[in-house]
This record gives structure tokens, sequence and C-alpha cells, in this order.
């Protein structure tokens, strides 16, 4: 059997439910939904003195490699790239406060990937997202729509610091376009527009030209180099520091498998791509791209790669094959040459992308078995947690712990799987990793 899923062929999309058309507008929807990170991550690992333009070219190429995995090998619509807050714990936890080198981050992350790849081949991640309770699965999915918008929010100044630790802002240019958008956005969707929110994405990028928000910095140019941050690996400062990389690495470990579970389980979620017994289809393979994307990222200059949740833009839109991803995939490529011209998209206009695509993903809350503690009160914590604790992750471990402990108190121990048991357990040795 080819190890190849993805189909270009007009049956096997219709069968899916979509089109070439359809899977095009959405590759590029997702694409520009997360074309931020072109511009953010190298900002960020530039804070801990890595090369900006380095960074810029491997954020990239492993984005575009992980993706392409994903949708030829998995035929699922999730695009990958550099995840949101591990690359702050690279930058400003491991180098700037525990005064560790990037090129000893980078080690963590290249073997956390190599780690991914050996517990992706003898199916453990597999079975970690089949071990997650349905009720569960749909708190996810619901969290990672309410994370999303609050991103949306938050990139678009409208939600800021504050003394109460977050405050409204309506005032700033920024967050006016941002709320353009919304309304111009929402109205697309509301008139059943195909494209509708690639063509929010685009009108509000015109929207923030007058406001001077939107500030075109050219066209085109040359990748840069990789030199600076290609297989730059510090074994020696690993050997000599073993119990902090240890601490380090599954920190980065424990973030990324719960993120990519979390963001799998909601996209597929949203595409309506659970299976009746509550399994992802080729869950194996897109596991697969996450762990390649890793390795790969962390060879090229960048920290870890993981499923973005932003690829609910491209689902809403219709994508719903692994053709979407190998258009977005082909997005990042062309980024190498367009750099200047895709950053000109401010998060003002990414931003209604976000909090629609929140909005959309509310649905499966209505399904949740809230008449039941010992399962709604999980589903309550977890979806709760991941936004306020701003984390994917922990909200799955909110979730998966109190679900654990208030089955076992009520009496309903024997309704646990053995797999829920590992991982809550799992999430134990997280925290006391953490607090040591």
């Amino acid at each position: 059997m080819s190890l190849i899923k993805v189909s270009f062929k007009n049956n096997d999309l219709k069968k899916a439910g979509t089109d070439i058309k359809t899977e095009i507008i959405a590759g590029f929807t997702t694409f520009l939904a997360m074309a931020y990170i072109l511009a953010v991550n190298p900002n960020i690992l530039g804070a801990a003195n890595m090369d900006t333009g380095a960074v810029f070219t491997a954020t990239a190429l492993s984005s575009a490699i992980a993706t392409l995995v994903m949708g030829i090998f998995a035929n699922l619509p999730f695009a990958l790239a550099p995840g949101m807050g591990l690359n702050a714990f690279l930058a400003y936890t491991v180098c700037l406060t525990m005064g560790y080198s990037w090129q000893f981050a980078l080690t963590a992350i290249f073997c956390e990937g190599i780690i991914f790849l050996l517990l992706t081949f003898f199916n453990v991640r597999e079975a970690i997202v089949n071990s997650i309770p349905a009720n569960l699965k749909k708190a996810i999915g619901v969290g990672i729509g309410l994370f999303i918008a609050f991103i949306g929010l938050q990139n678009a100044g409208i939600i800021v610091d504050s003394a109460t630790l977050v405050g409204l802002n309506i005032t700033s240019n920024t967050a006016i376009v941002a709320l353009i958008g919304v309304i111009v956005t929402a109205a697309l969707v509301a008139h059943n527009i195909k494209g509708g929110i690639l063509i929010g994405i685009l009108v509000t990028t015109i929207i923030g030209i007058p406001f001077g928000v939107t500030q075109f910095g050219g066209f085109a140019s040359l990748p840069p180099s990789l030199a600076p941050t290609f297989l730059k690996f510090n074994f020696s400062e690993v050997l000599a520091n073993i119990p902090d990389f240890i601490i380090v690495m599954f920190t980065f470990l424990f973030v990324d498998m719960f993120d990519t579970v979390g963001t799998l389980i909601g996209c597929a979620g949203k595409a309506d791509m659970i299976n009746k017994d509550g399994t992802i289809p080729n869950c194996k393979e897109a596991l697969f791209a996450d762990a390649v994307g890793t390795t790969v990222g962390a060879m090229l200059g960048t920290s870890t790669v993981t499923t973005f949740v932003e690829s609910s833009t491209g689902v809403v839109e219709g994508g719903r094959t692994g053709v979407t991803a190998i258009v977005t995939a082909g997005f990042f490529l062309l980024s190498l040459f367009f750099a200047p011209l895709f950053l000109s998209i401010p998060s003002a206009a990414t931003a209604p992308a976000l909090i629609l695509v929140g909005f959309y993903m509310m649905s499966p809350v209505k399904d949740i078995d809230f008449t039941d503690p010992t399962e709604g009160i999980p589903a309550f914590l977890c979806l709760l947690m991941m936004v306020c604790a701003y984390s994917i992750s922990d909200g799955i471990m909110f979730g998966i712990l109190s679900y654990v402990i208030i089955k076992v108190l009520a009496g309903k121990a024997k309704n646990i799987s053995v797999a829920t048991y590992i991982v809550a357990l799992l999430f134990v040795f997280k925290i006391i990793v953490n607090v040591i």
C-alpha cells in the first residue's frame, strides 16, 4: 500500500466534500493566518542572540517541510510552524533566565524531535490522542477556539495588559482597524461568501493603509542565509549540565506533545473528521509530520515546530484534505522570496480571522455532557484553563487530571481507561519536574 495518501483527483476530493478551488483558497487562508510567525519568531529568538535573518529562513523552510509531510502522508488540512510559547521559552527562560546558549536549547529540541520520532513509530503518541475521553475532546476543541480568539484580540491590541491582568483598548489605530475587519469578515461570512475569511484579511489589510497600520516594506528579496544557525548544536554544554538539559528537553517535549494533540483534536473536530470511536484518521502520520518538523527545525535553527491552531481558518473555509496543507506549504516556500510583501500583512488584518474562527469552533460545546459532573467539570476546567493559563497543554492537563480525580472520588474509577491513567501520570511527572 502506498505511503502517499493525498489525492488531487476530483472524485477523491468530492468524496471528502471539497474541490480543488476550495482547497487552494483554504490553503492560502491558512497561510495568511499563520504568516505572522515569519515576523514574530525571528524577533523572539533574536532576544537570545540568534541571527534573525537565518531564523526567518529556518522558520519558513521548517514550516514548509513539516506541512508537506502532513499533506502528503497524513492527507489532513493542517499546517505546522514553530510554536508560539515554545519560542518564548527558548529565548526568555532557557537563554535569558537560565543563562544557557541558544545552541544548548536547539540541542534539546533536536533530541526531543528524535524522541518524538521514536514515540510516533511505536504508536505511543497516537495512543495518547485516543486515550482522551470524548467529552474532553469536545472541550479541547472549544477551548482552542476561545484561545484562538483571545490570541486574535491580543494581536490586534484590543485586549492589553492592565492592573486587572487584562483590559480593553479600542482607541488605537490597530484596534480600530481590527474591529472594522471583524465587522467586514462577519458580514462576508453571514452572506456565505466563499473565501470570506480570506477576503476579510485582504480587505482589512487595505483598510489599514490610511490608518498607518499597513506599511508595505517592499516586494521581493533573496532568502537570508541559514549559515549562522544551521546545525549549531552544543553537546559539550549539554554534557556539562545534564540535569538542566533533561528538564529543558522534557519541558519542550511535554508542551509540544499536548499542544499538538490538542490542536489535532480541535481542528479534526471542526472538520468533522473524528471517527465514531473517537480516533483521528491518519493520526500516526500527522504526529510523524510534527516530529519531522521539530527535528528538521532544530537542524535549520528554529524552535519547536508544532501543528498550528490557525489551521482551523482553512478548515472553516472548507479545506478537508492534504491538498490544503500542500498549498500552505507552497506559500511558505514562496515567502522565502517575498518576505517584505508577506510581512506587510498586519496583525490587525489576521486578528478578525482568528476571532471568527473562535466563533466557529464553539459549536461542540452543545454536545458536552454537563449533566454529569464527572464529565462536565473536567471539560469546563479544560477549556477555562486553556485560555486563562494561555496554554493548550495546560488546559489538557487540568482536564485529564480533574477527570481522573473526580471519577475516582465519585466511585467511577472503572470507567477510566488504562491509557488515560497513564497520561494522567505523565502530567503528574511534568508537575514534579517543574517543581524540582
